[in-house]
């Protein structure tokens, strides 16, 4: 199933409010850079019960219609969590910047990655920058996530996407020599939660470009469903 999302573009070169058909959504996973960050990643997953990836990156695929731009997701359980990613998006021959919420289910995660990946919807921010313009300072860009957790709000993820491998590098692995492909939405990795993966009430986020001045930022609330 395709996504169809109404996305306004922050651009002086192409702004405008257009929908966007999302034939494809893919999680790149394991992205980092250092190996040192890596590895930190990995054996925070590996404290939650989740087997570390037989290669990095590894691509997860996620039906399309799980990207909303949605304030609120519902959950099964209480054992899911967001994390902060860039998001890249290609339409019509362009590649896009945009951030969402890699939301996962941590239970399932333990015994299937892909699994707990579609079980959760995919948040993202209804705005987009064009590649084009952030390309020549890519690696100043900055992700940040905040979580709700009992009526208090923390610092839940920081730093600069330089810690990930860059869109060319992470698109590469998955598209080849080519470039993403029209219709495919692609999140690029995260960044270590600061005290440790953990469930949240609310969960916001953003992607900062302090060259231009201007911010990316989402939010959303967390329905928890009751297990039978």
């Amino acid at each position: 199933m395709t996504s169809s999302l109404l996305l306004s573009v922050q651009s002086e070169r192409q702004p405008g409010t257009a929908t966007f058909t999302i034939d494809h959504a893919v999680i790149a996973g394991w992205t980092g850079r250092d190996p040192v960050a890596r590895e930190k990643h990995i054996a925070e997953l590996e404290e939650l019960g989740v087997k570390r990836p037989a290669t990095t990156p590894v691509y997860y695929r996620v039906a399309a219609s799980r990207l909303t731009t949605a304030g609120r997701i519902e959950v099964s359980g209480r054992e899911s969590s967001g994390e902060v990613e860039f998001m890249l998006l290609a339409a019509a021959g362009v590649t896009y910047v945009g951030v969402g919420s890699d939301h996962t289910d941590r239970r399932v995660e333990t015994y299937d990655v892909t699994v707990s990946k579609q079980m959760c919807e995919k948040p993202v921010a209804p705005e987009l920058w064009l590649l084009d313009d952030v390309k020549d300072h890519w690696d100043r860009l900055i992700l940040r996530s905040w979580a709700t957790i009992g009526g208090g709000r923390v610092l839940y993820q920081e730093g600069p996407v330089d810690t990930m491998l860059p869109p060319e590098a992470i698109v590469g692995g998955h598209a080849g020599r080519g470039p993403l492909p029209d219709g495919t939405a692609m999140f690029g990795g995260t960044l270590a939660a600061r005290g440790g993966i953990r469930a949240a009430d609310r969960f916001d986020f953003e992607i900062e470009d302090p060259v231009l001045g201007r911010h990316i930022r989402h939010g959303y609330d967390v329905v928890v469903l009751p297990l039978a």
